[in-house]
Parts: C-alpha cells; sequence; structure tokens
C-alpha cells in the first residue's frame, strides 16, 4: 500500500511546516451585491441551510467555495493590527452565527489540531479543546455547521462536530456528537486507519461529505451514522478541499476533476470525470504534484452554474471553466508567465469573473512529505495576479500585475476590493493590502509585520460581519478592525 496517509497535503502540508518554524521560531467598486440584499440568483452563492453564514462558514468563504464574503472588510484605514500569539500555525478561522471566531491550529508542541474559541474584539482564546493528532498531523480542512458547531475529523477516527457553550465559569468547547469512521475504512480498504479523511463540506443534501487522502470520497449522515464511500480513480489523491452545491460535490484530485452526488440508493455517483495536465512533477510553490486549487462554484444567474479549478501544466499551467450539470469545458485560460505560472490557491469565483493569485516559487520553509521533488527544485517567488472574464462565447485575461500575494484572496462584495497580504523586499515585509477587482491596482495597503515570524503562509484572511479580519500566520493570527 501507498503511504498516502503520512503525508499532509495542500494547506494540511502547514503541519509540517511547523516542524522547520519552530527552528525559526472586473467590477466597479461599490457595485457588488452581498447575499442579504440580492434577490436570489444574479451570480450570488447560494446559501447552504446546513451551513454556517456565508463569508465566515468554510476556508473559502462558502459550501461553493467561491472566496467571496458579503461583509465590508476593515478598509483603508483600519485600526492597528493586534498579533495574537496561539503557539502554532492557524489556517482555519472561521464563525458561525453568534459571531464567535474559532480558530482550528496545529500546536507547535505537538503539532496536534487544537481548536480555539476566540474573542472577537481582541482575539484572545476563550476556551481551546486539543483534539487528537492523525496521521494527516494537522487535521482536516473543517467547516462550521447552521448550529455553530465546528466540524472536522481527527485521530480517533470519528467524525466530530463540536460546539461550544457558555456556563457559569465562561466558556467551553465539547465534541456534542460523533460519528465513527474506522468501520467504513475497513470496509473500503481492509484496515481501520488505511485511510483518513483529508477534508470536510456540507452537501445541500444534508450530508457532511469527504474526501479522503487516499482518493476516496463520500459522505456521512450524523442522524443515521451511516458512512458512504468510493473509490476516485486509480492511485489518484485529494491535496486540497472540496465544494457543493445543489449539483453536487466538485472534487479535484491530483488527475482529475470529478462531480459526485448520492444516487436513489444511498451510492456515490460519479456524475462526470474530467482529467487535466498534471505535469511531469510539482512545480515549486506547490505542495503536491497535480493541481493547488480548491475546486470554485460561481456562475452570473445561479452562482453555481460553473465550477473553476486549475491544472498544472507546463510550461504554463491554465484556469480551467466547466459546466457543473454536465462537466463540458467552457473555456481553458494561461495563466500568468513562464516565470510564475503556478498556484496553491484555490480562484476566487463571482458572476462571470475569476481572480487567481501565483504561489510559483513561494518559499514554504518545509513541504509535505511524499510529495515529490519539485522541478526546478526552487525559483524566485515573484507573484502575480490575473482576472479571466467568462463570457458567454469562451473567456479572456482582463488584467495581470505583478502584485505579490502571500494570502488566499478574498472578495469583499460588500466593499468591492480583493483582499489578501503582499511580500515584499528581503526582510521580507507583509502588509494587508485592498486591491481593485476591475483594474488591479493596489488601493492601501497596512503593514503586519516583517521577518519569518510574520510569514502568512498562503492562508486565507476571514472577515466578520464587523468588518475585522482575522489573519493566520505562522505564530497564531493577526487581528484587523475596522477604523474608527
Amino acid at each position: 500500500m501507498r503511504l498516502l496517509l503520512r503525508r499532509p497535503l495542500g494547506l494540511l502540508a502547514l503541519a509540517s511546516v511547523v516542524t522547520a518554524l519552530t527552528v525559526v521560531a472586473g467590477l466597479v467598486p461599490g457595485a457588488f451585491a452581498g447575499s442579504t440584499g440580492a434577490p436570489a440568483g444574479h451570480g450570488v452563492p447560494p446559501h447552504n441551510r446546513y451551513a454556517g453564514p456565508d463569508g465566515t462558514s468554510s476556508m473559502h468563504g462558502d459550501s461553493g467555495a467561491s472566496d467571496t464574503t458579503p461583509y465590508a472588510g476593515p478598509g483603508a484605514d483600519p485600526a492597528t493590527p493586534v498579533s495574537v500569539p496561539l503557539a502554532g500555525v492557524c489556517p482555519t478561522i472561521l464563525a458561525g452565527v453568534d459571531g464567535l471566531p474559532q480558530a482550528l491550529c496545529t500546536s507547535y508542541a505537538d503539532r496536534a489540531p487544537t481548536l480555539y474559541l476566540l474573542d472577537p474584539a481582541t482575539g484572545a482564546p476563550l476556551a481551546r479543546l486539543a483534539l487528537q493528532k492523525g496521521s494527516l498531523l494537522g487535521g482536516v480542512y473543517a467547516y462550521v455547521d447552521a448550529h455553530g458547531r465546528m466540524v472536522t475529523a481527527d485521530g480517533s477516527g470519528d467524525l466530530l462536530l463540536v460546539g461550544h457553550h457558555e456556563t457559569a465559569t465562561g466558556w467551553e468547547l465539547t465534541v456534542d456528537d460523533r460519528v465513527p469512521l474506522r468501520p467504513a475504512f475497513r470496509r473500503a480498504c481492509g484496515a481501520p486507519d488505511c485511510d483518513a479523511i483529508s477534508t470536510v463540506a456540507p452537501g445541500f443534501d444534508g450530508r457532511v461529505w469527504f474526501a479522503t487522502a487516499a482518493g476516496r470520497a463520500g459522505y456521512a449522515d450524523p442522524a443515521s451514522g451511516r458512512v458512504v464511500m468510493r473509490r476516485l480513480g486509480h492511485g489518484e489523491i485529494v491535496a486540497n478541499s472540496i465544494a457543493t452545491s445543489p449539483d453536487g460535490v466538485s472534487v479535484v484530485t491530483d488527475h482529475a476533476t470529478y462531480l459526485l452526488r448520492a444516487g436513489a440508493s444511498g451510492a456515490v455517483h460519479q456524475v462526470w470525470r474530467r482529467a487535466y495536465a498534471r505535469g511531469k512533477a510539482r512545480k515549486p510553490g506547490q505542495l503536491s504534484h497535480g493541481s493547488g486549487a480548491t475546486p470554485t462554484f460561481f456562475g452570473p444567474r445561479t452562482g453555481h452554474e460553473l465550477v473553476a479549478m486549475t491544472d498544472n501544466a507546463r510550461p504554463r499551467e491554465h484556469l480551467l471553466v466547466y459546466r457543473a450539470d454536465t462537466g463540458r469545458t467552457v473555456c481553458s485560460v494561461p495563466l500568468f508567465g513562464r516565470r510564475n505560472s503556478g498556484t496553491e490557491n484555490s480562484p476566487i469565483g463571482w458572476r462571470r469573473q475569476v481572480y487567481v493569485a501565483s504561489t510559483y516559487g513561494y518559499p514554504y520553509p518545509a513541504t509535505p512529505d511524499g510529495a515529490g521533488e519539485a522541478q526546478p527544485a526552487s525559483a524566485d517567488f515573484v507573484g502575480g495576479m490575473q482576472k479571466i472574464h467568462v463570457g458567454r462565447h469562451g473567456c479572456r485575461t482582463v488584467w495581470r500585475t505583478r502584485t505579490a500575494s502571500a494570502a488566499v484572496p478574498r472578495l469583499s462584495r460588500a466593499e468591492g476590493v480583493l483582499y489578501t497580504v503582499t511580500r515584499t523586499g528581503a526582510a521580507p515585509s507583509y502588509r494587508l493590502a485592498r486591491i481593485s477587482p476591475r483594474t488591479g491596482r493596489v488601493l492601501s495597503e497596512t503593514d503586519l509585520g516583517a521577518g519569518p515570524g510574520a510569514d502568512t503562509l498562503q492562508m486565507v484572511g476571514t472577515i466578520l460581519p464587523d468588518g475585522t479580519l482575522l489573519q493566520g500566520f505562522v505564530t497564531g493570527l493577526t487581528l484587523v478592525g475596522a477604523g474608527s
């Protein structure tokens, strides 16, 4: 058996990064419609009633992984950023309907996942819960459900639904429900620990959908305890998160893009599969050999009629857009130039616009075990962002910039700007940046820090309803509040 479960993948590779870090310890602004003010359709991502609020319920904002938010960010003149040390890397910062942030971090002490409940005003921990370390080391891509519970899996071999509760002495985090997964793995591959869940996402059918390190996908039903899965392809792995929509569940392996649904019998049905060019090896600045992107549902009418992802072709990789219902290719657009064509980040999808940031050559302190050698072994990180318009008769590039993004960008639909973190200079310096979606021009920047300890490691920032932005970095998170 291939030792796939021993390698943390995608953003999960940040667990490996922790080991190295212990050593060094086109739209007009204002024209965006938020989900609260726009009628159904018109390109607004559909709300999943089994998930928490759009914008804060998952790492990529919503069930469809649009990487958009209905909330305005801290703006051009925010309050002074506040660093919140949490003794670990925090790639997942989410919030439920009560607005209390929940950060899933990989701790330095034992490289096990720890869930923190945070004060939204200060970022200070209100409660914490240590989860059991598993074969994926850093835990999994998680989400917040409609009841405010963090849905994840840990080394116990169970799917966990973790709630937070206020008591007479303060807040506490508790495992409110669990679904055993090991019996399903024993049936699928012969042993209870022969595979492990790497990502979970809320289905529009009420099920908890997942993908595994060894290239399986399926769902768990917390009400009945039923777990169903199927193998995807032969020798394929899942290195990123998955996305869900009313059309089904999109999964990108290191070979192909899939759309899955549960059939009438409950079996996992493959609606379509589209192979992509994966190149001859991993590129520098990527953490696996294949696509570095979580798939993104988007579209001008329903907000989910299209799905986008990026391949790993050489010399330039491509943005690929498919029809979500049939898998028909809408377009294939080359990305960036020969010196920066590669990304580990999910595209932003909004109506007919897609935004992609280059991570080619990003100097991660470590790479996952089993990821393979990069070709070339290293490269300068020059950055770059690109906007693509998806038209009725094809796609075209609207703009390219040299902006060096060090975080997954997020589109604030309410504010009409892209938020990311820029990385510049030899130190280097990290700044929270606001970027015009219409032109790609940097509108404003706010200093976050400099040097190895300020590295944001291509992690995504989460914007709360009051405009506060929480950005993970190598030793915790930074809180940037709205200006007075």
